[in-house]
């Protein structure tokens, strides 16, 4: 892997993560509106940016729209847990500060690894275990487990689209396999998200100001932006060596929270971001010493 690679890799990783923690202030900022009505909005803006890319690429690879024999029942897991770690995010977003909802969406690396022991037959190592299992007890910090369960549920659900979240990477990577275009799938799962996100829509629809739809529109650049950022990342560089940046996406949603809405993370969840971030990071220091020794 050349150095400019991994550099360019660092970089898109960056650019994501800024994507995503604008996505958050953007859903927030537009204010009492049901979060599905914000996702199909999210999802919506994402799905023609991806289809005009696929579409232009398809005049240069006419197997651009192709999807591989096999591939399809992985493409439908992949939206579906996918649009579970979508909404469940959207939903912390609007109850939670921005950084804790974004502490728990990046439980997914985590979950990622149980999804891939249960579904995709790899053998996780002693090391992933404990890591799994610190990490959640650093959610915990971020949850705060009590007897008032609508005091706790936003966080619970933030925590569940951080699973969903996890077990849709395990199966990009699973798709990856199968040759599958990259913005093939992001077309598919937002255009299926989109659809689950319709009835509710319907059935809840708030009336919105010129101000909240233009805050929602760059809500859903903003996760284009992010999207394909990450796409583009983990096409140069493996994620053994640029996957911890992705926590940069922490810093960048504590920053615009307290620049947006005066939000300040309480001591509790400044400790479970700290035993999250330190696990990411000594399994990456850890990932890193491995690959490294066997070369």
């Amino acid at each position: 892997m050349k150095n400019e690679n991994v550099k360019r890799g660092i970089a898109l990783i960056l650019v994501s993560s800024f994507g995503f923690a604008l996505m958050g202030m953007f859903v927030r900022a537009a204010g009492d509106i049901p979060f599905m009505q914000k996702t199909l909005f999210r999802n919506t803006t994402a799905f023609f940016i991806a289809l005009s890319i696929l579409l232009h690429m398809r005049k240069k690879d006419r197997n651009a729209l192709c999807i591989p024999k096999g591939a399809l029942t992985y493409l439908i897991l992949r939206s579906i847990v996918g649009s579970i770690g979508i909404f469940g995010n959207f939903y912390a977003i609007d109850h939670l500060n921005i950084s804790d909802a974004a502490m728990l969406n990046k439980m997914s690396p985590f979950f990622s690894l149980l999804a891939s022991f249960l579904f995709l037959s790899e053998k996780p190592s002693v090391c992933s275990i404990i890591s799994l299992i610190t990490a959640f007890s650093g959610a915990l910090f971020i949850i705060k487990p009590s007897f008032e369960f609508t005091k706790v549920l936003p966080a619970l659900v933030g925590f569940a689209g951080g699973a969903g979240a996890g077990f849709a990477y395990a199966f990009v990577r699973k798709l990856h396999t199968y040759n599958i275009n990259g913005f093939l799938i992001i077309t598919f799962f937002s255009a299926f998200s989109s659809l689950l996100s319709l009835p509710f829509f319907f059935l809840n629809y708030t009336p919105m100001t010129s101000r909240q739809v233009l805050f929602l529109c760059c809500a859903g650049i903003s996760a284009a932006i992010g999207q394909f950022g990450i796409t583009g990342a983990y096409f140069n560089a493996p994620s053994s060596k640029i996957s911890i940046y992705e926590y940069s996406q922490i810093l960048f949603s504590a920053l615009l929270g307290f620049v947006a809405f005066a939000q300040i993370p309480d001591i509790l969840s400044i400790i479970g971001y700290v035993i999250i971030i330190g696990t990411a990071i000594i399994v990456f220091v850890y990932n890193t010493t491995s690959s490294r020794q066997k070369a």
